[in-house]
């Protein structure tokens, strides 16, 4: 059944309907947790579409409200949806029309000071109708994901994935021939080492001792990590990598500086006696992890040993397009240092790129003010804002804002991540990109490959939706990997050809 779709002028009131409000630009995760928990109050529920222009202003949305419209009409759980015009826009003009029951608007709206969001909540209080703010939490549909197979879920991601390319004007050759600009690019990445290691055990039972399982280790295997593995991600995908760290006087280091030998990447460590090499011991049992042991210090660095940093940084600076700054917050990205990072990034026109993990430890995404990308999940964006309740949309404007970024990746686990741009004087553009994997492996790499992709595309002068579209397929690849393994162009290039319909 088609999904009526209404001029304000035509409308006649629904019987028991919930009404939500927007301007819906680019439909992503948060709008359909906010629509389907509308949804669920069990009554019709009606959306309401702002026009393209505010008064006659100039257009403020990248699709048309026709094409806004057509996006919502594929959610079957929308019943009907309403065009507003430049001379009933406003949200009290809806609520009069339509005369809804309840009205659900986002979180960001409960304290707000807008006259007409104002006559409208007090309008409908004098109703006695309800009103309700959410802020588009996610929702987790177990019965929903054992009905449906990966494979399945998988057809459908890939539907939604060639949805947003097109939408975007993104084809598989302009996305080949970005991977083809990456070999003149050069990056340097600073941050954290890390060094991880799997052991393969087998289960022998339970302890009589204790209520624990025993296992018998099999083998081990060692990757790199935290930052390291971002310069191995980078040199896989064709572009130059220099790469800079901290790291203890220990067999670690040399284990990890190896390793990046063998790949070919420029690498310089800077020994601090008075800390290790951070080092990550996972324990596994037919693949899955029982848990992990680190080895870790994480106290802020010796002004000697910052100051070496910041030197070498200063000599490479010059020779790069941009600058990466992997943090894990294990002391190596002090604020001194993102300080004279931002200084070099005007003084050679550098594009420079933040991204920190803070999934065991403490730190703030909004470190970084005006890089020109910041990579967080949607709990370190709120962690960073202190903010539980805004909806997904507010929020990531507001770190926007906050930071200064000039663009933004907001990661959503297994739902995949949106990707912000600015666009029109303040105003934001963003487009949803789902997971690709049917078949996670191992979820540790997902992010670090996300970030070097979008580090070196852009670095290279590819334009933003299409390095999120391919670092949509790279996450994809590195999910289905145990460890956190450097993922080759040619890898990504096989992917896109498989993905795209």
């Amino acid at each position: 059944m088609s999904i009526p779709v209404l001029n304000i002028n035509d409308v006649i009131p629904f019987k028991e309907c919930t009404l939500t409000y927007g301007h819906f630009n680019s439909v992503h995760h948060g709008h359909i947790r906010y629509l389907k928990h509308a949804a669920s109050r069990g009554n019709q529920l009606v959306v309401a579409i702002l026009p393209d222009t505010n008064n006659g202003d100039k257009n403020l949305y990248e699709f048309n409200q026709k094409e806004r419209a057509e996006s919502l009409s594929s959610f079957n759980f929308i019943d009907g949806i309403i065009l507003l015009n430049d001379e009933e826009n406003s949200l009290f003009n809806a609520i009069n029309k339509i005369k809804p029951n309840l009205l659900v608007l986002g979180k960001e709206f409960e304290k707000s000071k807008n006259p007409e969001i104002m006559k409208a909540i007090e309008f409908m209080r004098k109703q006695n109708k309800l009103i309700q703010f959410h802020a588009g939490d996610i929702q987790y549909a177990s019965t929903q994901l054992l009905e449906r197979s990966k494979n399945d879920l998988l057809e459908e991601n890939k539907k939604k994935f060639n949805k947003a390319c097109k939408r975007q004007g993104i084809s598989i050759n302009q996305l080949l021939e970005c991977i083809e600009s990456w070999k003149k690019t050069n990056l340097l990445v600073v941050g954290d080492t890390i060094l991880d290691q799997y052991a393969g055990c087998e289960a022998i039972g339970m302890s009589a001792e204790a209520p624990v399982l025993v296992v018998r280790e099999l083998q081990k295997k060692n990757y790199v990590g935290g930052a390291s593995i971002v310069a191995s991600h980078i040199k896989a995908l064709g572009a130059n990598c220099y790469f800079l760290s901290v790291v203890g006087e220990d067999d670690e280091a040399k284990i990890i500086k190896n390793k990046l030998l063998e790949q070919n990447i420029s690498c310089e460590f800077i020994e601090d006696s008075s800390r290790s090499t951070t080092f990550k011991k996972r324990y596994l049992v037919e693949n899955q992890k029982l848990f992990r042991v680190s080895k870790l210090n994480d106290h802020l660095l010796d002004k000697n040993v910052e100051d070496q940093l910041i030197k070498k940084i200063e000599i490479l600076a010059p020779k790069v397009n941009g600058i990466v700054v992997s943090d894990f917050v294990y002391g190596v990205i002090t604020e001194k240092l993102i300080n004279k990072i931002l200084s070099l990034s005007k003084k050679y026109k550098l594009k420079i790129f933040g991204d920190t993990q803070c999934s065991s430890q403490i730190g703030l995404v909004t470190k970084f003010k005006k890089f020109s990308l910041i990579c967080p999940n949607e709990k370190e964006a709120r962690i960073a804002l202190q903010d539980k309740v805004s909806g997904l949309e507010a929020l990531s404007h507001n770190l926007m804002s906050s930071t200064q970024s000039e663009k933004l990746i907001i990661k959503l686990g297994a739902q995949g991540f949106i990707a912000y741009d600015q666009f029109l004087q303040g105003q934001y553009y963003s487009q949803s990109f789902p997971t690709l994997s049917a078949n996670p492996v191992d979820v540790s790499g997902a992010g670090d490959s996300l970030f070097s992709v979008m580090a070196t595309a852009l670095s290279s002068n590819n334009d933003f939706m299409s390095s999120a579209a391919l670092a949509c397929c790279m996450s994809a690849i590195a999910v289905e990997n145990m460890g956190n393994t450097p993922i080759h162009s040619n890898q990504l290039k096989d992917f896109l050809k498989k993905v795209f319909i």
